[in-house]
């Protein structure tokens, strides 16, 4: 994550938070260090953002923040909205929250002057009877792809084998009614995909995997091109 990235992120901590928290507390979220994040609060208040508190306290964002209203269009919103929306009814608690936090953003723009009748979602998303929520490793996968994190994973194949595997997470693709992970996997050096809900995270280790995630993301799409066929090339491959 670039720097720039992480200032925006810590932006957003801040902003979803009602009680001050702590640099040791947003380290945790943002993958880095207590000193990286004074460093960060500093550079923030250099540049005018009001954060408010201090080291062993807490900090907080002052009331007086806030960011220019969304350029999008009405459809633009609809959009937006619907898919969060879909998270909403599919995801793990963690990203349900998020995207609740989201779509409170949106749903401020929809009622601005502008939009007075924003509000009424034209869009609506519904999970069917038999919708299936994220499985529980999704959240720990979801940061270990963010972080670069190595993760010792105990895997259950179409057959019930298991194995166990020390895999570099990419990406989690998320199919109606099944989510597949694609990881580099060391016992068999090579990419494999992984539903999800077979999966059993043993540990996300502290060891980052070399190279950029972006690298090894598009390496994986060169030898994947139809990554729409995961679900059956997941299993059917060699294990």
């Amino acid at each position: 994550m670039s720097r720039t990235s992480r200032l925006f992120e810590l932006i957003g901590e801040l902003r979803a938070r009602r009680l001050p928290v702590t640099a040791l507390e947003l380290s945790a979220e943002l993958g880095v260090s207590p000193r990286s994040i004074y460093r960060d609060i500093e550079t923030l208040r250099s540049l005018g953002a009001p954060v408010e508190g201090q080291a062993g306290v807490g900090y907080c964002l002052g009331a007086r923040f806030f960011l220019p209203q969304l350029a999008f269009t009405q459809d633009e919103l609809d959009v937006l909205a619907l898919g969060l929306g879909w998270v909403r009814e599919r995801g793990d608690p963690d990203l349900v929250r998020s995207g609740e936090s989201a779509l409170a953003k949106i749903d401020a723009a929809r009622a601005s002057d502008a939009m007075p009748d924003g509000a009424s979602p034209a869009l609506v998303a519904a999970a069917p009877l038999s919708r299936r929520a994220d499985a529980e490793p999704v959240a720990l996968l979801r940061h270990a792809i963010r972080r670069q994190r190595k993760v010792a994973i105990a895997y259950r194949d179409a057959e019930g084998v298991p194995t166990e595997r020390l895999i570099w997470p990419i990406a989690i693709f998320y199919f109606d009614e099944v989510r597949v992970l694609a990881a580099w996997c060391e016992r068999r050096s090579a990419f494999r995909h992984f539903c999800v809900d077979r999966v059993e995270v043993r540990a996300v280790m502290e060891e980052r995997y070399p190279g950029r995630r972006h690298a090894l993301f598009t390496r994986w799409r060169e030898q994947d091109r139809d990554w729409r066929s995961l679900l059956t090339i997941s299993d059917a491959s060699p294990a």
